[in-house]
């Protein structure tokens, strides 16, 4: 079992989990956060605080689910901390320092025009504007389901709603992104909040270097 597993430490364990659970978790934090430095950093402590206690995971949902939840109860609660941070600021009268960082992701690493680049990211552009602008309940589950794919059942889990709720959250977020968005946008949703290639290997190797300590070289040999 992977959980028991990554409770040894074990390095393959851990690459197998970071590497399946990057993107979603990414996806996931930021739907909160809406901002990517803050929405990585939710990704690794998850990941570091889910295995500190991953020993009482009882298997109810999967490890996936499990963490998404984690990953977002992290979230929120970096949320409630900025808010207050900024409402300190705001309290004497200084600028709000705490600006969201919505720029466009790395691409993956492949061969292409500059017309072709340019035309991806406004794409890209237009559909990160879009669905930023959404309420955060239908921001969550529409990134759950139209973007990370998962099933309306699924998604419930996770966010621990009814299975009516998410269907309704799911509706209304489509609609509202229908009058912002051509048609011929929406096969382009898999594509956006990327969160692979370098960034995804970089936090699998952050994590692992954390969690999995290194064993100790060999000492002199006896005389």
């Amino acid at each position: 079992m992977l959980a028991a597993r990554i409770a040894a430490h074990d390095q393959k364990a851990v690459r197998i989990v970071v590497e399946r659970c990057n993107q979603r978790l990414f996806r996931t934090a930021w739907s909160i956060l809406k901002d990517r430095t803050e929405a990585e950093d939710i990704v690794q402590s998850t990941y570091l605080h889910a295995f500190t206690a991953i020993a009482g995971f009882e298997g109810r949902s999967s490890l996936a689910t499990w963490l998404t939840r984690i990953a977002i109860n992290e979230a929120l609660q970096r949320r409630r901390s900025l808010d207050r941070r900024t409402a300190r600021l705001a309290a004497a009268g200084v600028a709000d320092l705490q600006q969201h960082r919505n720029q466009i992701m790395q691409e993956p690493a492949y061969s292409s025009t500059p017309d072709v680049e340019l035309g991806r990211a406004l794409i890209k552009a237009v559909l990160e504007t879009a669905i930023a602008e959404l309420p955060e309940d239908f921001r969550m589950v529409f990134l759950l389901c139209e973007v990370e794919g998962l099933s309306t059942e699924e998604a419930a889990a996770i966010l621990d709603i009814p299975r009516a709720t998410v269907k309704t959250r799911n509706f209304r977020a489509r609609r509202r992104l229908r009058a912002s968005l051509a048609p011929e946008l929406r096969s382009a949703l898999v594509g956006t909040f990327p969160f692979a290639g370098n960034d995804c290997a970089a936090m699998t190797e952050r994590v692992i270097a954390q969690w999995c300590p290194q064993p100790s070289p060999p000492g002199p040999a006896a005389a």
